[in-house]
C-alpha cells in the first residue's frame, strides 16, 4: 500500500479516529468494542451555516458506539507554541450540536424515505433562530435521513440527550505547546498529543 501523508487539523482528525478511538471512549467509560463503532468523517450537512436556511454546516467527525453517539469537533496548536488555558467554540459551532441533538432525538425510523412527515409532525419544534428545518427531497435532507438511520441502526441507547455527547479534540505538539483546560461548558475536552507521529509537519495516515 503508497503511504499516505496530511497536514493539519482534517488529517490529524483522520488519524485520531485511525488510532486513538479507544482514547475517546475510555474518556467516557464506553465499553464498546472498537468493532462495533461506527464513524462518519467529515459528514455535511451543508457547507456553511447560513441564515434563514436549513443547512448547519460540517462536524468534524460522528462516532457512534453502542452506547453513545459522540459529535467531535477538532482543533489544532497549527504547528505553533499555545498556552492558551481556554479554547471556545464559536456560537455557530455549538449551534450545530444543538440542531443534530435536535434531530436525533426526533427521529424514529418511520421517518426513513418520509421526510415529509418528519416535517409536519416536528416543524413547530424547530426553534433555531432563523434556521428551518430541511425540506423534503433536499440533499441536506437526504443526508440527515441517511445518517440519522445509521445512527439508530448501530446505538443500542438511540439518543436521549443524555447518550449524545459534544467532544472538542485539541491535537496539540506537546514539545511547543500545552493543550488548554477548559472550553464550552456542554462539551468534554480531550487533548491529543500528536508530535510523535509527525514526520516534518505531516501526519502519516497509512
Amino acid at each position: 500500500m503508497s503511504k499516505i501523508f496530511g497536514y493539519g487539523e482534517d488529517a490529524l482528525t483522520l488519524w485520531a479516529l485511525k488510532q486513538h478511538t479507544s482514547s475517546i471512549l475510555e474518556e467516557f467509560q464506553d465499553k464498546t468494542p472498537i468493532s462495533n463503532c461506527l464513524i462518519f468523517y467529515r459528514p455535511s450537512f451543508g457547507r456553511h451555516s447560513k441564515a434563514n436556511s436549513s443547512v448547519f454546516g460540517e462536524f468534524d467527525a460522528i462516532l457512534v458506539s453502542k452506547e453513545n453517539i459522540y459529535l467531535i469537533e477538532s482543533k489544532w496548536d497549527n504547528l505553533a507554541e499555545f498556552s492558551n488555558s481556554e479554547f471556545l467554540l464559536r456560537e455557530e459551532q455549538t449551534l450545530r450540536h444543538k440542531i443534530f441533538s435536535w434531530y436525533l432525538t426526533h427521529w424514529s425510523k418511520k421517518y426513513f424515505n418520509n421526510w415529509q412527515t418528519f416535517i409536519n409532525e416536528h416543524q413547530n419544534d424547530f426553534k433555531f433562530g432563523n434556521k428551518t428545518i430541511a425540506p423534503e427531497d433536499s440533499l441536506l435532507a437526504r443526508n440527515l435521513g441517511l445518517i440519522l438511520n445509521k445512527l439508530q441502526e448501530n446505538c443500542k441507547n438511540y439518543p436521549s440527550e443524555n447518550n449524545i455527547k459534544n467532544v472538542l479534540l485539541f491535537f496539540y505538539n506537546a514539545e511547543k505547546s500545552k493543550p488548554p483546560t477548559k472550553t464550552n461548558n456542554t462539551f468534554k475536552l480531550i487533548p491529543i498529543e500528536y508530535n510523535r507521529e509527525i514526520k516534518g509537519n505531516f501526519v502519516t495516515l497509512s
